[in-house]
């Protein structure tokens, strides 16, 4: 008698535990893979000329086009070159130009008040602890 009802209690909790795994398995979720890791489930997808690719699920940015009087590429170049007044930010060391956050270049070139142009690049999603401004990665500057 004491086999039976231990039998039944552990057929009991593996139907239990069955249960409980197959949930997940019903929303759509992937089981884990033996490392913990989900596992990959974009579909290649065929673009108009029969080749597959692979979806990307974030969509591609469009870059922003220059405001007036703001940067300018020269053609065939990554470099942006703006041409302005530097101005003091709210923040200390902080400088501006045309409403771009100037990080690096020499520092001696760039002070409030100095009419400059500079070369670079925008950084819009780059951390910065200046309190304004688009991030302006320097690459060269000179008084104009």
């Amino acid at each position: 008698m004491r086999t039976i009802r231990l039998a039944v209690c552990a057929l009991t909790v593996c139907v239990a535990l069955s249960a409980c795994g197959s949930q997940d398995a019903g929303r759509g979720n992937p089981p884990p893979t033996p490392t913990g890791t989900q596992p990959v489930t974009s579909q290649p997808t065929p673009d108009p000329t029969g080749t597959p690719s692979i979806v990307d699920p974030a969509p591609p940015t469009r870059p922003s086009s220059p405001k007036p009087g703001g940067p300018s590429t020269p053609p065939g170049v990554r470099a942006t070159t703006l041409t302005g007044t530097v101005q003091s930010g709210v923040e200390p060391n902080c400088v501006l130009l045309d409403g771009y956050l100037l990080l690096g270049g020499p520092r001696d070139v760039l002070t409030p008040g100095a009419r400059v142009e500079v070369t670079g690049r925008a950084e819009p999603g780059m951390m910065t602890t200046c309190q304004q401004g688009t991030p302006f990665v320097v690459s060269n500057a000179n008084r104009s």
